[in-house]
């Protein structure tokens, strides 16, 4: 019988407990990935909801930035949700000055699109390929996609509250997949699943 899929959260700020937690319950191994030897082995990765500015600054204290985006471009599967969609995204717009992504998804997001803090909401979307009906999505001070490269698959968008218009939220290239929203703050695994069985597939 086959292993389970080994699968890292990058532990440097945000929501890592959280997927950790998700990933257990879907049958994967599960390391918190601090240090560049935390690479080692992988499977595949998730980038944590947080802040993206101090994961990005954090990554590049801790020696990680480049080994992760080494393992990135030689394939290594990743998920992005919220602060992970940004640092997984080519390009950022509204971002700081001396903000840096691990650019390996081509896509463009704008940071902070769906406003402050307490402009976060809450709301159900449907998935392309999450089958079981539509995902609560929780959106706090999320990124929203606003273009696409070929070869980039839309898997979900929402009207914002106070727009006339749906944003992209969730998008999948291969085995890399990023969403807007944060899945780990509830109790659905479908996403996580989901991932993991990309990375299984991608084994």
């Amino acid at each position: 019988m086959s292993r389970p899929p080994i699968v890292g959260v990058l532990a440097l700020q945000g929501d890592v407990r959280e997927h950790l937690r998700a990933l257990k319950a879907c049958g994967a191994d599960v390391r918190p990935v601090r240090r560049p030897a935390d690479l080692d082995g992988l499977d595949g990765i998730v980038l944590p909801g947080g802040e993206s500015t101090t994961i990005d600054k954090l990554s590049r204290i801790f020696g990680l930035r480049d080994p992760l985006i080494k393992a990135l471009q030689g394939g290594l599967p990743a998920y992005g949700s919220c602060a992970g969609m940004i640092l997984l995204a080519k390009k950022v717009l509204d971002g700081t000055k001396d903000q840096q992504t691990f650019g390996t998804l081509d896509i463009t997001v704008r940071r902070n699109a769906f406003g402050r803090q307490v402009e976060s909401f809450e709301t159900d979307v449907d998935l392309d390929g999450i089958g079981g009906g539509p995902v609560h999505a929780v959106f706090i001070r999320a990124p929203w996609v606003e273009s696409i490269d070929d070869g980039v698959e839309i898997l979900a968008a929402v009207v914002p509250p106070g727009l006339d218009e749906s944003k992209i939220i969730a998008v999948r290239h291969e085995s890399v997949l990023a969403t807007s929203f944060h899945p780990e703050v509830t109790d659905d695994l479908r996403i996580h699943r989901y991932f993991v069985d990309l990375v299984g597939a991608a084994r």
